[in-house]
C-alpha cells in the first residue's frame, strides 16, 4: 500500500466527512476509515491512529465545523460535518430556477442539477433529487449557447461596452427568423433581469433615443464593441420591469382599474403590498398607478374578464373594448 503526506490525508479526510455526514448523518472513527479506503480501492493505507489524530486537530482548531459526539458507557465517538456553505432548502431553491428557466435545454439542466448535488453530503443529495422534476424539453438548439452570451453580457455591463447583435423569433413555420432583415442592433447594455422563465437585456438604443429590452435567447452573433458609454444616471431596472406587462414596451401612463375584491391578492403580487388602492363598498376595489400602456397590458386584463374594469385612460379603455368585441365575434 502506498503512503499519503499529512497534507493529502487531511485533505481526503475532509472529503470524505463532507460526503458522507451531515446533520443527520454521522460516522465513527471505524467508519470513516473504511470509507477512506472504499474512495481509494485499498490502494493507500489509512491509519486509524493517525486518523483520529486529523479528527482531533480538526476539532481543536476549527479548519472545519466538526461536530462530536460522545455516547456514555464507553461507546465510540460520532463525527460529522454540519455548517456548510449552503442549506439544503437554499440548494431546492437554486435548483428549482435549474428547472424552471426555459432557456436551458435538459441534459443542461441535468448537468448543473448534479453539480449543486456536490454542494451537500451524498445523503442529503438524495433527498433533494426526489424533489426535482425535470419537464421535457422546451428550450431551442440555441439555448446551449445563451450561457456564453450571458457571460459576455454580464461583462459588457460592468466595463460599461456597447454591444452589436442580431436579433430574431420564429415563425409559424418554427424557423427562427432575423428581424429587420438581419440588420444589426446597437446597444448600450445596462443590465440583465429574469422575467417569466427568461433572460432579458435591457439597454440605452441610440438610434431610437430610448429604453429597449431583448430577449436574450433570441440574440445572435453577439459582439461587445470598444464603445465605452456612461449609464443614465436615473436608470432604475426595477421601476422599468415593474412597469411593463409580460415585457411588453409602450407608452407609461396613469391608468385607473376597478377589480373584484377577490383579486385584490393578485394586484399585491404584481404590485406589491404599498400599491395604492380606494376600497369600494360594492364588491370592487380601484387601483391607480403608472404602467406601460402596452398588448402586454391588455392581455393581462383580459384574464381577469368581468373582474376587472378600466376606468382610465380611454385608449386604454378603447383597447379593451375592441379586444372584447373581437372575442365576442370569434364565438358567434
Amino acid at each position: 500500500m502506498s503512503n499519503l503526506t499529512t497534507r493529502e490525508r487531511v485533505l481526503v479526510l475532509k472529503n470524505v466527512l463532507e460526503k458522507y455526514t451531515d446533520d443527520e448523518n454521522e460516522l465513527t472513527l471505524s467508519e470513516i476509515v473504511d470509507h477512506l479506503h472504499k474512495e481509494f480501492d485499498q490502494s493507500y493505507d489509512f491509519n486509524k491512529r493517525l486518523i483520529k489524530e486529523d479528527l482531533n486537530t480538526f476539532e481543536a482548531s476549527n479548519v472545519i465545523d466538526l461536530i462530536v459526539n460522545q455516547e456514555m458507557n464507553g461507546k465510540p465517538k460520532y463525527y460529522s460535518f454540519q455548517n456548510r456553505l449552503f442549506e439544503i432548502q437554499e440548494l431546492r431553491l437554486l435548483s428549482d430556477a435549474v428547472v424552471s428557466a426555459r432557456f436551458i435545454t435538459k441534459k443542461e439542466k441535468e448537468r448543473l442539477i448534479d453539480k449543486i448535488k456536490q454542494l451537500t453530503s451524498e445523503n442529503l443529495a438524495a433527498k433533494l433529487e426526489n424533489q426535482i422534476h425535470i419537464d421535457h424539453e422546451t428550450a431551442h438548439s440555441q439555448s446551449s449557447k445563451i450561457k456564453y452570451a450571458i457571460y459576455n453580457l454580464h461583462n459588457a455591463i460592468n466595463d460599461h461596452k456597447a454591444i452589436k447583435f442580431q436579433y430574431g423569433r420564429y415563425n409559424v413555420k418554427k424557423e427562427f427568423v432575423l428581424s429587420r432583415n438581419g440588420k444589426t442592433y446597437h446597444l448600450h447594455p445596462y443590465a440583465l433581469v429574469w422575467n417569466r422563465d427568461y433572460y432579458y437585456l435591457i439597454g440605452w438604443s441610440p438610434e431610437h433615443k430610448d429604453l429597449r429590452h431583448y430577449r436574450v435567447d433570441r440574440i445572435v452573433k453577439l459582439q461587445i464593441t470598444d464603445e465605452v458609454f456612461e449609464q443614465q444616471e436615473d436608470f432604475d431596472v426595477s421601476q422599468y420591469t415593474h412597469q411593463l406587462f409580460h415585457m411588453f414596451t409602450g407608452t407609461e401612463q396613469w391608468i385607473e382599474i376597478k377589480f373584484a375584491d377577490h383579486l385584490i391578492n393578485v394586484i399585491i403580487d404584481r404590485f406589491g403590498k404599498n400599491v395604492p388602492i380606494k376600497e369600494g363598498n360594492d364588491g370592487y376595489f380601484t387601483l391607480k398607478t403608472k404602467a406601460v400602456l402596452s398588448d402586454g397590458l391588455v392581455g393581462w386584463l383580459l384574464t381577469w374578464g368581468s373582474s376587472a374594469e378600466v376606468i382610465d385612460p380611454p385608449e386604454l379603455k378603447e383597447k379593451m373594448k375592441e379586444e372584447a368585441e373581437k372575442m365576442y365575434k370569434l364565438y358567434h
